[in-house]
């Protein structure tokens, strides 16, 4: 059940109440590259990217923001540290959202107080219909004094004489638990700000690279306010690493029914995050949009070269948006089954597969032909302009692989070898005692 938030809009997209969960990303340009920043927040939309952010350093980049939105057809998100003066830039560009962090903001030149500055920008935001999202990381509040040193036990004397072991795990804990305090103060005392202002068309992240601490804070806030939620965990990591902390903290926390939209941040190219999130939204059965593939993990069964036209597939499938599940599958224990149970699915086998269309037995074709066939039946369910987007007639696709069969994918030195150690003595030795390897062949006899 999601957590009933007061419904905000970032231009005509709506965070918040009963819209879905909004997908957003961030671009790796210089802002003030207008051509290749324009380039890369379209290659966003063509893979599902709903709201897009920018960061917005000098002024030059706070210029170049109009251009943007001009030649961009998703909301525009300006992301704005320390300088009052760009947020205000930013809107009057023509934004559709500018992030701050209230914290971090330079105080007003007159008065010389943070809420000032803070309350310049809600009132130009008021006037242009500008969203604002107000972000508090654990990275801008200030450490505990052991927060960021290594915790190691150690011993010490009680006034009795006894000796007592330190934990580092509750010590950990206990220090999230005052950091996640804080993050949440600061977070209501920002919305405080803003609602005191009358001015209530923003949302709030509470993100760490912590996973633990990000999940514990958003779920403090949610039980105090019903603000809409931007979900991050910040500075994630790497494709690998990034997708799975970003997955476990959105986890525990969507389902909970926290969170309004979502930003998966990976060390990658921005597209490449938002099939992360959707496969995130997916799983959770929060959003449907897009390509549900399936394809198995692959195994000493398999005789064709699943992980290459598992991958290609799939690469290829990116920029679909209809909600359909493809399966492509290498063997023929689970590859039947899932592959009825998908709306177009490859079942191969020993130089040729199975192609079913909506769980039904399709044609059998022959592996170099795998991935023509595939794209061309999914490009078949598809509307016209996504179609296009798979499978064009007048391009190659051709074989992926040269196969892995058992007669031709194991190379002869490697057969040789496997049938030498079949031959030889079923025994070895494990900590010194000889142990016998009982063979098919004695335990027939």
């Amino acid at each position: 059940m999601r957590r009933k938030t007061r419904q905000i809009h970032v231009g005509n997209v709506l965070i918040g109440g009963d819209a879905p969960v909004a997908v957003q990303s961030m671009t790796t340009m210089y802002t003030r590259d207008v051509d290749a920043s324009v380039a890369q927040i379209i290659r966003l939309e063509e893979v599902g990217c709903e709201l897009v952010r920018v960061a917005v350093p000098e002024k030059l980049d706070a210029l170049a923001l109009g251009e943007i939105k001009r030649r961009i057809h998703i909301p525009l998100i300006a992301d704005i540290h320390y300088q009052p003066d760009l947020a205000l830039i930013a809107i009057e560009q023509g934004v559709d959202a500018v992030r701050i962090n209230p914290g971090n903001l330079l105080p007003d030149k007159e008065t010389g107080q943070q809420f000032d500055s803070f309350r310049t920008i809600v009132e130009a935001a008021k006037r242009a219909d500008v969203a604002m999202r107000i972000g508090v990381n654990s990275g801008s509040i200030d450490a505990l004094e052991r927060g960021a040193a290594m915790r190691k036990v150690s011993m010490k004397r009680l006034a009795d004489g006894t000796l007592q072991r330190t934990d580092p795990a509750e010590e950990r804990r206990r220090e999230r638990e005052a950091l996640t305090e804080r993050m949440v103060a600061k977070a209501l005392e920002y919305c405080g700000w803003a609602d005191s202002l009358g001015y209530t068309n923003y949302k709030v992240s509470l993100k760490s690279s912590n996973v633990l601490t990000a999940v514990e804070a958003y779920r403090k806030f949610s039980a105090a306010s019903d603000v809409p939620l931007h979900l991050g965990i910040t500075e994630a990591g790497t494709l690998v690493t990034g997708a799975v902390k970003s997955s476990i903290g959105f986890a525990l926390l969507l389902a909970d029914g926290i969170g309004d939209t979502i930003r998966v941040s990976l060390t990658a190219e921005p597209e490449e995050e938002i099939p992360v999130a959707y496969e995130i939204l997916r799983s959770l059965d929060l959003r449907q949009r897009g390509v549900t593939f399936v394809s198995c993990p692959s195994c000493g069964r398999v005789e064709i070269d699943v992980m290459t036209i598992a991958n290609e597939v799939e690469r290829r499938l990116t920029k679909v948006q209809t909600p359909i599940q493809v399966a492509v599958m290498g063997c023929v224990v689970n590859g039947p089954g899932e592959s009825q149970d998908a709306d177009i699915g490859l079942s191969g086998g020993r130089g040729k597969g199975v192609i079913y269309k909506k769980g039904q037995y399709f044609k059998t074709v022959p592996e170099d032909q795998f991935l023509d066939a595939v794209l061309r039946e999914v490009a078949a369910i598809l509307p016209e302009h996504e179609a296009r987007l798979v499978y064009n007639p007048d391009d190659e696709h051709g074989p992926v692989s040269a196969g892995r069969t058992r007669k031709g994918g194991i190379p002869t030195q490697t057969a040789d070898a496997m049938a030498a150690a079949s031959a030889s003595p079923k025994t070895h030795t494990t900590h010194g005692i000889p142990l016998t390897i009982v063979t098919p062949e004695s335990d027939e006899e």
